[in-house]
């Protein structure tokens, strides 16, 4: 299983473009949910925040094993979803991993993530 915290910075000009962003995966979370299984993804979650007059994303997840990558899916949500992200994330800011210190998930929870 992999736990991860990462964030990525916005580029400048694209907050009303984050908001449809995010509204648009909101609004279609059925298709959304759809596409995380095949991915393992058995939970992810993005928050935003505004630090320093700069915008950033944070996505965390749990995803078991060998699960598939977004980028392989042909599922049109994913297809959407890149063309967001290709149009909002800055590719010149390197991705912070934050770092996992403690993972809380009772071993009847763990046991079905795999």
């Amino acid at each position: 299983m992999n736990v991860e915290l990462t964030r990525f910075r916005v580029k400048p000009g694209k907050s009303a473009v984050v908001d449809e962003w995010l509204r648009f995966l909101n609004e279609h979370m059925s298709d959304v949910l759809v596409t995380l299984e095949g991915e393992k993804m058995w939970v992810e979650t993005i928050f935003r925040e505004q630090l320093n007059g700069e915008e950033y994303l944070y996505w965390y997840s749990v995803q078991g094993e060998g699960g598939l990558e977004v980028e392989q899916s042909g599922h049109w949500i994913d297809k959407k979803h890149l063309e967001y992200w290709d149009e909002c994330i800055d590719p010149d800011f390197r991705p912070v991993d934050l770092k996992t210190e403690v993972v809380m998930i009772p071993d009847r929870i763990r046991g079905m993530m795999k």
